[in-house]
């Protein structure tokens, strides 16, 4: 009897794991394990919606949603990679991607994908996710960030309210928050508890680069006057002007939201998608909205990540993983993900649909800086996770609360920081 009930648990064991791995079933029919990040309710049903879709008119490729998590996502990937364990169809942002494209974890999808896919999304979209000359991503969502702002603190202080058209520079955006400043109040909330992805992209407005690569490829940090003027505003805001509350540096964007609702922050620059917790979370009669973020010697240039569609280099299925992949991405579908996440889509056709052009809740305003958003200078960098946890992040949080000067600040990112990227271009 005890050997019996043995066998059957064993029998049970092997059922749900192989349930639970992409392959092919006794029947044919195959399953694909679609790792998500969507984690906003919105998004989470506008993905699991599309996931259902797709199961009921692909009988023979059947794909299954599995959640994850953007706070552990690179960790718990290069577990699974490493044990033979990752999902067939991977999603994540773009700067994650460089060190599992090069390490062999992740599918090749040149000449995989449909003209139809490749045609849609321009081509500052695709160099995001091209590595050694091969596409290891599909680029679908992005989101500039912009500056959310308390309308009716603007009105009250007179200042000139900034559009696409003519936004503030940075130097203007410092005296504005000055002039918002006062009384226990700040003309701004720089949420830096992760810093450097803030700092390096909107630094691409005032002709920043930090990241140069050479003729032999290897990448070198070089901190020039263009990657000053970023890290430089926030540090005299915050220890200067007292116009940015010292007291956010540590924090992420969604615990600044209490403060700017009571008054305490006149803007808060975010991410594009925040606008959707201020829709939810916002006090009755609360009066907002987005403005384009400062424009430096570049304009509104500003770096992105985008959020990426990926196949493992072990996925036994690549053609069918790409057929949902394209599925998932068709025009229609991209607004219903874009939407859902609150933010942008990067396929053209999509990005023209008039659902992302209202001026309600300042979408306008998003899709109006689409064609100015860059790949992020991170992007292709090799060992960048660890030059962003171990050097730059402490670096940057160390100069902004006034703990160390701009001559530290450049020292460290350069110095340190090239013997970082060192060992992984060997």
């Amino acid at each position: 009897m005890r050997t019996r009930i043995l066998v059957t648990l064993l029998a049970v064991t092997l059922l749900l794991a192989g349930c639970s791995a992409g392959g092919t079933r006794d029947d044919g029919r195959i399953t694909l394990r679609f790792q998500s990040l969507a984690w906003q309710q919105e998004s989470v049903e506008a993905t699991r919606e599309l996931v259902a879709e797709w199961n009921a008119t692909h009988p023979d490729v059947r794909v299954e949603y599995v959640q994850g998590s953007w706070d552990s996502v690179h960790d718990q990937l290069l577990t699974s990679f490493e044990g033979g364990e990752a999902p067939d169809i991977i999603h994540d942002a773009s700067d994650d991607l460089a060190d599992f494209a090069y390490g062999g974890y992740l599918a090749d999808l040149t000449g995989l994908l449909p003209e139809r896919l490749e045609a849609d999304i321009p081509e500052r979209s695709w160099e995001t996710v091209t590595f050694k000359d091969g596409i290891y991503g599909v680029p679908f969502l992005q989101e500039p960030r912009v500056l959310i702002a308390n309308t009716t603190r603007l009105k009250e202080s007179g200042v000139r309210v900034p559009t696409p058209e003519h936004p503030w520079s940075w130097e203007e955006f410092r005296r504005v928050t000055k002039q918002l400043s006062g009384d226990g109040r700040y003309g701004v909330a720089w949420p830096l508890k992760e810093p450097v992805s803030a700092t390096l992209n909107l630094s691409l407005s005032a002709g920043g680069r930090l990241f140069h690569r050479g003729a032999d490829g290897r990448v070198t940090v070089r901190f020039e006057e263009g990657d000053e003027v970023v890290p430089r505003t926030v540090h005299q805001q915050v220890n200067t002007d007292r116009s940015a509350s010292p007291t956010t540096l540590g924090s992420g964007g969604s615990d600044t939201l209490p403060g700017f609702f009571a008054g305490t922050y006149a803007m808060l620059p975010l991410g594009f998608s925040y606008r959707q917790q201020i829709v939810q979370q916002a006090p009755e009669g609360f009066d907002w909205q987005v403005l384009p973020a400062p424009a430096g010697a570049d304009g509104l240039t500003q770096g992105v990540s985008p959020q990426t569609l990926s196949v493992a280099e072990d996925c036994p299925h690549k053609e069918e993983a790409v057929a949902f992949l394209d599925f998932l991405l068709e025009p229609e579908n991209m607004v219903r993900l874009a939407l859902g996440d609150w933010m942008l889509p990067t396929g053209r056709t999509a990005l023209a649909d008039p659902a992302l052009h209202t001026a309600e809740h300042g979408w306008a305003t998003g899709t109006a800086l689409a064609a100015r958003l860059r790949p992020a200078p991170a992007q292709t960098v090799r060992g960048y996770p660890e030059w962003k946890d171990k050097v730059a992040t402490p670096a940057l949080q160390e100069y902004y609360s006034g703990a160390i000067g701009l001559d530290d600040l450049r020292k460290r990112l350069e110095e340190d920081g090239n013997l970082v990227l060192a060992r992984y271009q060997r």
